[in-house]
């Protein structure tokens, strides 16, 4: 499993989502690691991962022991293709192996995570718990 930091010294987005900007700790298995964004609104957040040329084939989404969001991406490269046109002397611009760990934040509802993979891009959505309406405590005690 990666190590994550759990530093959380930025203050211009909420502590949970500094790890995804802290890329000290990402073990880079290739030349090329993928952009993320993070969008949060009401209803929950929206994780966007740039994958080009990859299928919803290529990666697995999950969750560790530790609650936290594992995303892994792997391209199965194809050799045949590569024999019939020559050999590569530099390639740069294919993602091999990646793997990252994200801390979820509490408001975070781990049981109705999804994710798709449409022109490129991995979505994963993770909506908010619904928080609990707790009734006022207005109320008058009878005295005895």
């Amino acid at each position: 499993m990666l190590p994550v930091s759990r530093r959380y010294n930025q203050n211009w987005l909420p502590g949970i989502f500094n790890d995804f900007f802290d890329n000290n700790w990402i073990e880079r298995t290739s030349a090329s690691v993928p952009a993320i964004n993070v969008l949060e609104n009401d209803h929950g957040y929206e994780l966007e991962l740039a994958a080009p040329g990859m299928t919803k084939d290529d990666f697995k989404v999950s969750l560790d022991d530790e609650g936290d969001l594992v995303i892994n991406m792997e391209r199965k490269e194809e050799s045949k293709d590569e024999r019939k046109r020559g050999r590569y002397l530099r390639r740069e611009f294919s993602y091999a192996k990646f793997q990252q760990t994200m801390l979820l934040p509490d408001d975070a509802d781990k049981e109705r995570i999804s994710a798709t993979v449409e022109n490129g891009v991995l979505l994963v959505t993770i909506p908010k718990v619904e928080p609990k309406v707790v009734p006022q405590a207005n109320k008058i005690i009878e005295i005895k």
